[in-house]
């Protein structure tokens, strides 16, 4: 029987769908970012979506990973044709059918840590969900303003610890620390 220290770490990218208030080099992070976790040998996983998200499968599948997307549809058809979203880039989707809010907590939940990019609310309630659940966070630092919530959002809750929460604008070193993280979180368990 397997350790869960021997699984591979599941590290999900959050991101905007939409990426024009992001800045010009959102979109290259978000593919730097997903080539980071492929290389270290952990699965890309994030919401089924465009965007951020989708950049980062990008590189993830580009640098020879497994990339694993979680959908709001209910199959494939609604997946493409009522939410209207793409399959590109991604080994596997997990349709969920809760629509974003539910898929979101079950992503947070599957994934093992979570590194927020550039977003909006739906980014923000992911962020939310993860920090209520305690998961490993790592924020990537840019030329985009969800930094700055996402420090005023932990600002506000003086009771829970934030230890488990690192931050950078290199994707290779925030990789590497929010790995050192989990193998942590694993060695308690």
């Amino acid at each position: 029987m397997k350790k869960s220290t021997d699984l591979p770490i599941k590290i999900c990218v959050s991101g905007a769908r939409e990426t024009s208030h992001c800045g010009v080099d959102a979109l290259d992070m978000a593919e730097k970012l997903g080539a980071e976790i492929a290389s270290h040998g952990c699965v890309a996983t994030s919401s089924a979506v465009a965007g951020f998200p989708m950049w980062a499968a990008r590189g993830a599948k580009n640098a020879g990973g497994m990339t694993v997307g979680f959908s709001p549809a209910a199959n494939l058809y609604e997946h493409e044709n009522v939410y209207r979203l793409p399959t590109d880039n991604l080994d596997v989707i997990v349709y969920t059918g809760f629509g974003y809010a539910g898929s979101d907590l079950l992503l947070m939940r599957s994934s093992d840590a979570i590194i927020f990019g550039c977003g909006r609310i739906g980014t923000i309630h992911e962020f939310t969900v993860a920090f209520q659940e305690r998961k490993p966070i790592g924020i990537l630092e840019g030329a985009w303003d969800t930094v700055e919530l996402l420090r005023d959002i932990m600002a506000r809750d003086i009771e829970r610890p934030h230890d488990n929460i690192v931050f950078d604008k290199d994707p290779n070193r925030l990789i590497e620390q929010l790995i050192a993280v989990v193998k942590k979180e694993r060695e308690k368990k």
